[in-house]
């Protein structure tokens, strides 16, 4: 007999995961609550790398079905929650996501449905890039800088590297010139690179 999963995730600690939980019984699905792993994490994380989910992929065995509300309770990157709903199925594990009727994602249709959620998904990564080397092309066209506007004025990453090569820490030249620490490292590594 299957044993049935339920993933449920949040990515902020002022939610909670008890609204997916109901959601997944609800829609018929008997999980126990031994068998509900909810986490804190973002969906940027990579699954993989979820410590909640990766307790979960060493349970999982051949057979087993996991339910999850919506595809981006894997992820929010099509390419990993295809790569993970493709390790599920290479290991037996049925994949079932009720946003999208309840299929499962390992079957032919589920398959045909993930292939075309990515293709939409490279199709707007690739328009993304396109628009966005457009406007650098147009502002470049136009004398517009482009990049990051800089923290510190020529007088100012002098005063930098001179205080840094005098042994001054990092912490004090930011503090006494009032700007972060992030910006001094910056100053010091663009040097170095430049010398080099």
């Amino acid at each position: 007999m299957s044993r049935v999963f339920a993933y449920c995730r949040v990515s902020t600690i002022d939610q909670n995961t008890d609204n997916q939980a109901d959601e997944i019984v609800q829609a018929g699905f008997k999980v126990t609550p031994q068998r509900i792993i909810a986490e804190t994490v973002s969906g940027s994380v990579m699954a993989s790398e979820r410590p909640g989910f990766a307790r979960l992929m060493d349970r999982l065995e051949a057979g087993d079905v996991l339910v999850v509300t919506k595809l981006d309770r894997l992820g929010r990157n099509a390419m990993d929650v295809r790569a993970t709903v493709e390790a599920l199925g290479v290991a037996g594990v049925r994949v079932h996501c009720l946003a999208l009727g309840g299929m499962d994602l390992t079957s032919p249709a589920g398959k045909m449905t993930m292939g075309v959620i990515a293709a939409v998904a490279e199709f707007e990564r690739d328009l993304l890039i396109e628009r966005t080397q457009a406007g650098m092309a147009r502002a470049k066209a136009s004398g517009a800088p482009i990049g990051r506007p800089r923290s510190l004025d020529g007088d100012m990453e002098a005063e930098v590297l001179k205080r840094l090569s005098k042994g001054d820490s990092v912490a004090s030249v930011a503090r006494d010139l009032g700007t972060s620490r992030q910006t001094v490292m910056r100053a010091r590594d663009a040097h170095a690179n430049s010398v080099t």
